[in-house]
């Protein structure tokens, strides 16, 4: 985790799949979130904390419990108040899932 973004791994267990056998979208979109969120955390200025505030992502891979997914963030937009952040998750080498998400930098509050 730096300012050129994050990354983070998953080993796929059964309670991560949805009742057909494959990990669920909800993990995918987790994992790429958090990520998102690690990059974003290396690159706050001090007096701010993030909220995500839209994403957005394909699944158009599957993985079963033993498959590790591993994801990778890189910035597309560091601002002063937004972050937009591209996530790529793999299964094994395979490209898994895209994500997308912008992050809105909020003020904490003084005290």
């Amino acid at each position: 985790m730096d300012k050129e973004g994050a990354s983070g791994r998953l080993a796929a267990e059964d309670r991560h799949l949805h009742p057909g056998g494959y990990v669920h979208g909800g993990v995918w979109a987790s994992l790429a979130d958090t990520v998102a969120a690690w990059a974003t955390i290396a690159n706050l200025d001090g007096g701010f904390d993030f909220s995500t505030a839209e994403m957005k992502m394909n699944v158009f891979g599957t993985a079963r419990a033993g498959d590790v997914l591993h994801a990778e963030a890189i910035p597309l937009h560091v601002g002063r108040r937004t972050h937009v952040w591209e996530v790529r998750v793999s299964a094994g080498e395979r490209l898994g899932a895209l994500f997308v998400c912008t992050q809105v930098l909020v003020a904490t509050p003084a005290g």
